[in-house]
């Protein structure tokens, strides 16, 4: 299971474990338990512990690797550690802008012409796909929270309390709001909920598509 940004996070509170990671980051090999307890002054189990916390929580990876120098079937090899490849954004309120960037780069790629129409289509596509891998005739709110929009159940209605792209909603608002319709149009069609639509509805303060029965 993935580690949540704000577990990931407070691994980094640690003074310790934090200069760890950054040691380990600013290095140009893979960093062995000894070389990273030195360069801490602190004791090679200290180092082993906190390295280990930072791979658990996705900041680090880790493997087995002899050094070059050292002959082979010669003593134990060592685990070595190295920045994970990923990277790990935590924003309060949750923002998605990944996920917008994903759409409108892949846009531009395949339809530079006309760029909005590939995006919405691509956006909708993207909805589905998430869609059809929770399962159709799942449940709404839990996917749109994971997803950052802070469902709330209002009688028939379905808001959405917070706008993952709000800063780019504010600049564009009609390409992003709509875009963000075709998203969760395409959601509820993956979900297999023909009961439910998604329309536009600009609300101050919270996201522009609200969900209603169809």
């Amino acid at each position: 299971m993935a580690t949540a940004p704000w577990q990931a996070v407070t691994v980094l509170v640690d003074q310790v474990r934090r200069a760890l990671y950054e040691y380990v980051r600013s290095q140009d090999h893979p960093v062995t338990r000894d070389e990273a307890a030195e360069a801490q002054y602190i004791s090679r189990n200290l180092a082993a512990f906190h390295l280990d916390k930072l791979v658990g929580a996705g900041l680090l990876q880790a493997r087995y690797e002899a050094p070059t120098d050292q002959p082979r079937g010669r003593g134990r090899t060592p685990k070595v550690y190295e920045p994970a490849s990923g990277c790990i954004s935590l924003t309060i309120p949750e923002r998605r802008y990944d996920l917008m960037g994903e759409i409108l780069a892949q846009a531009v790629a395949e339809d530079p012409t006309d760029a909005r129409s590939a995006a919405l289509r691509l956006a909708e596509q993207r909805g589905v796909a998430i869609g059809r891998q929770v399962g159709r005739g799942g449940p709404v709110a839990p996917v749109l929270a994971e997803l950052g929009f802070e469902p709330a159940d209002d009688e028939s209605l379905i808001r959405l309390r917070n706008c993952p792209f709000h800063q780019l909603a504010a600049q564009q608002t009609e390409l992003v709001c709509g875009l963000n319709q075709a998203f969760i149009a395409g959601l509820l069609d993956g979900l297999g909920r023909t009961d439910l639509k998604a329309e536009l509805a600009p609300t101050p303060g919270a996201c522009c598509v609200r969900i209603h029965p169809a």
